[in-house]
């Protein structure tokens, strides 16, 4: 018996939960920072290891402020609320975190209507961002006020920007006077990955929003971090939008454990993440796979293979995985995906029998 089947034997029960980074639970270390967290009221920002947090995350960056949200999606609509008046328009990419999975928070919350370009992978460049710039005095038509960029891309398979890319962005931007948003979700993932310093993005971006309930770990919360000029309407926004809370400190000490000890393992996730998409290359079933620079792999299903019918053999193996729609089925490896279950996942998708 091999390790992979001795794997399988022995946990048989045990799920191998590859919909997402989003799934994993804390580690024992993180669940005694939080339980030994000093907490008070952040509502009245009294609540010390919240406030240790977000200095940490605005010093990390090289900016002026950062402030605690409950989810990336808040954070996010609050940025582009803060950034824009009802009736103007942002520029993303078609595949972007704000437009596609926020609920249509855009235009509930803010009023503002998206220009969707068609990227590479979720990426857009600067020449693009020029074309699609509406004429500042053309009143017949939205006036284009802030361009959100997405890095690492979701629905990109976990692309990360040319950073160069988003220096020429930022000059459009400039130029045109426009503000500039990162959805950073997946920041660490791209950082790690090429090896970037977050002090770069911080010259770059008036406002980033940084996850720590995906790749670091934690079980909730996010951080918009920013120029100190906007972020002053970053509490008011985080109130109107439902976001007060009390003592989170709780959750804001698994944060702070997360920075300290999960940035730097995420380069595990990423070998992982390539080992499959090596794997899924080589089998006659896998029509294509999309390349894979960090922890999310994007592969198509042959034609005669029914993505039903798949994802249902391996959730007879106890192995979830994401349906994208559009044929597009996602893996997404994080600190809960172990070695075992790992060499277990391999082995099933060269064994697999369509």
């Amino acid at each position: 018996m091999n390790k992979a089947e001795s794997f399988s034997a022995k946990n048989k029960k045990m799920t191998i939960d590859l919909r997402s980074d989003t799934v994993t639970k804390p580690t024992q270390a993180m669940m005694q920072a939080i339980m030994s967290a000093e907490v008070g009221d952040d509502v009245y920002k009294e609540d010390p290891t919240a406030n240790k947090l977000e200095e940490k995350l605005a010093e990390m960056f090289g900016m002026e402020s950062a402030l605690f949200f409950p989810t990336g999606s808040m954070a996010n609509q609050a940025a582009i609320k803060m950034h824009t008046q009802p009736g103007e328009q942002l520029i993303a990419d078609k595949w972007a975190h704000v437009y596609n999975y926020e609920g249509g928070g855009v235009s509930f919350n803010s009023g503002v209507s998206c220009k969707l370009l068609d990227g590479n992978r979720g990426m857009i460049t600067a020449e693009q961002v020029v074309e699609n710039i509406n004429p500042p005095d053309f009143y017949h038509s939205p006036l284009t006020t802030l361009v959100c960029l997405e890095n690492t891309t979701n629905k990109g398979g976990g692309a990360c920007y040319d950073f160069l890319e988003i220096e020429k962005i930022r000059k459009v931007c400039d130029a045109h006077n426009l503000g500039l948003h990162l959805d950073g979700a997946r920041i660490w993932n791209a950082l790690v990955a090429k090896n970037e310093n977050p002090k770069d993005y911080g010259k770059i971006f008036d406002t980033i929003s940084v996850c720590l309930s995906k790749g670091l770990g934690t079980p909730m919360g996010s951080v918009l971090i920013g120029k100190k000029e906007i972020m002053k309407k970053a509490m008011r926004v985080r109130k109107v939008l439902g976001g007060g809370m009390r003592q989170i400190g709780f959750m804001a000490a698994a944060g702070v454990y997360a920075l300290d000890n999960h940035v730097q393992r995420l380069g595990e996730d990423h070998k992982k993440a390539t080992e499959i998409s090596e794997v899924l290359a080589q089998q006659s079933y896998i029509k294509k796979v999309e390349p894979t620079e960090t922890n999310i792999v994007i592969f198509y299903l042959s034609e005669e293979i029914s993505e039903e019918k798949f994802m249902q053999d391996l959730l007879q193996k106890n192995i979830k995985i994401s349906g994208m729609g559009q044929g597009k089925l996602r893996i997404v490896t994080h600190l809960d995906y172990t070695d075992g279950m790992h060499e277990n996942f391999l082995q099933i998708l060269r064994s697999y029998n369509k």
